[in-house]
């Protein structure tokens, strides 16, 4: 698989990861060894980023799209995940709400439509 599918899976940011692993494919062999054992690089990438925009968004609670309407980098240390949260600016106290109520929605419907099919 391409290098970045493989980073996908394991959850980190592409540019972050050694030239190596981002100029070779990776089979799928290699990727369950990463998952199974992951090297130093690969545990160092996850505790402190740079992360990639899903799980930074993940992590502030909000939606990637809220991370763009805010101009918040596509990727982000732990460090600086930590300071916007310790921060708490107004934009991010508003995005979270509004991402808190698009999941009720979201539940919501998705309860009516099993209750539907029943």
């Amino acid at each position: 698989m391409k290098p970045a599918t493989a980073a996908k899976k394991l959850d980190v940011y592409l540019p972050a990861t050694p030239p190596e692993f981002q100029a070779n494919p990776i089979t799928r062999e290699e990727l369950a060894a990463l998952q199974a054992d992951p090297p130093q690089w690969l545990k160092d990438l996850r505790k402190n980023g740079p992360h990639p925009k899903n799980l930074v968004a993940a992590k502030l609670g909000v939606s990637i799209a809220a991370l763009a309407r805010h101009g918040v980098g596509t990727a982000l240390t732990t460090a600086e995940i930590n300071r916007i949260i310790a921060d708490n600016p107004e934009w991010l106290a508003a995005e979270r709400e509004s991402y808190r109520q698009m999941l009720r929605e979201r539940r919501e419907r998705k309860a009516q439509r099993a209750n539907v099919d029943r």
